[in-house]
């Protein structure tokens, strides 16, 4: 035996009526049928009394002048419950009916129509059958009320992670000598994974870092924020690119979810020698462009957080005057246009060995121009792009 059903709610009706014997009628055969009730005389009572209570149902006259038989009253009654609550069934029961009038209450929110004098096994009937479907519509509006007011909740935390992102990632570039910086960043969402950064130690040396975690939205973003953290922890200008990528990578192991990691490229430029030095750990191999010709920064390792006590190799270019450097995340390349192809990597280096000279900043509007002309819409991926000119 099921003990654990619970009886449905005693229904609350809300009579009408300026007769009061048939108030009392219908008060004495709804609660016959296991209703509560209320009785009221005139329109005013009956919006006094629905401030006051909740009701199931409102069983209504149109007629509370005896001389008259327009139902204006009614009419004008029924329009203000509406206004108080949308959800309340209102079944009209009047002597003075037409086709004309019915119709006209039902336009206003009248959930049926019945004629005075009124069949009880009928009248309960409908009663029965408009308070059930007041009820789920009252369910249905709490459900909406309770999503909207979740989703108000989400969109403000997401609202402030976005806010919480974009400060992690620099307001302003610094100034390094000789050197040209211009990125663009496009979140797929409000929050995303990739992170670019540039860190100036001293007058000589800077570290240009790039990084993207696996997946979208608000757990990715986490996770590269913990990872940004971590990176500026080790980063220095005594710290070479190969061992600040296995102190990140020691650490993220630590604590990395199942499915997760991050690819990250990170260099260490002198600008008085022009050396750049740096370790890929897993990312996408930033391009040297120069005179027409592109090489790809491979050298380094696995991506970060997956694989424990992994070293990196370290690579070394030098920079001359006229050089490119262009860094970018898999969002850029794996843009897809509408048949599903991506934009690639070969599409982008065909673009960077077209020849002229370009400012940081005019390169960086050329490949984005490019990417959203390929693609034709929104991006699918975080996309960031960090193009730097030597001059």
């Amino acid at each position: 035996m099921n003990t654990n059903t619970q009886a449905a709610p005693i229904p609350c009706t809300l009579i009408a009526d300026d007769q009061p014997d048939v108030v009392t009628a219908l008060r004495l055969l709804l609660r016959g049928a296991g209703y509560q009730t209320e009785g009221v005389n005139s329109p005013a009572a009956v919006l006094d009394a629905i401030r006051q209570r909740d009701f199931d149902l409102v069983l209504m006259d149109l007629n509370y002048a005896r001389d008259t038989t327009s139902g204006q009253e009614g009419l004008e009654l029924i329009t203000h419950i509406r206004a108080l609550d949308s959800t309340l069934p209102v079944v009209v029961l009047t002597a003075w009916g037409s086709v004309e009038l019915a119709v006209e209450a039902m336009h206003r929110g009248v959930r049926d129509f019945v004629l005075k004098p009124w069949d009880n096994s009928d009248l309960l009937k409908s009663l029965r059958t408009q308070i059930e479907l007041g009820r789920r519509r009252r369910q249905k509006r709490r459900r909406n009320a309770e999503r909207q007011s979740v989703n108000c909740k989400l969109q403000q935390e997401l609202t402030e992670s976005q806010e919480i992102q974009e400060a992690l990632l620099p307001k302003v570039l610094p100034h390094i000598e000789g050197i040209e910086i211009a990125v663009a960043w496009q979140p797929a969402r409000a929050v995303g994974g990739d992170y670019f950064d540039v860190l100036k130690f001293d007058d000589r040396h800077s570290a240009i870092c790039i990084a993207d975690a696996a997946g979208k939205g608000m757990p990715t973003a986490l996770l590269m924020s913990n990872a940004q953290a971590v990176l500026k922890s080790f980063a220095s200008a005594g710290v070479a690119p190969n061992e600040v990528c296995a102190q990140v990578n020691s650490v993220m192991c630590l604590n990395m979810v199942p499915h997760r990691f991050i690819s990250c490229f990170y260099g260490l430029l002198d600008t008085q020698t022009r050396k750049f030095s740096y370790a890929n750990a897993g990312h996408c191999p930033p391009m040297l462009v120069r005179r027409g010709t592109c090489m790809r920064m491979k050298e380094g390792g696995p991506v970060l957080g997956v694989f424990p006590d992994c070293p990196y190799l370290e690579g070394e270019i030098e920079l001359s005057s006229g050089d490119s450097l262009v860094f970018f995340t898999d969002g850029v390349t794996e843009a897809q246009n509408a048949s599903g192809e991506e934009f690639g990597e070969e599409r982008l280096q065909e673009l960077l060995t077209l020849g002229g000279e370009f400012s940081a900043r005019e390169l960086r509007d050329l490949i984005m121009a490019a990417v959203g002309e390929f693609s034709d819409g929104p991006v699918q991926d975080d996309a960031t792009l960090m193009v730097i000119t030597v001059d």
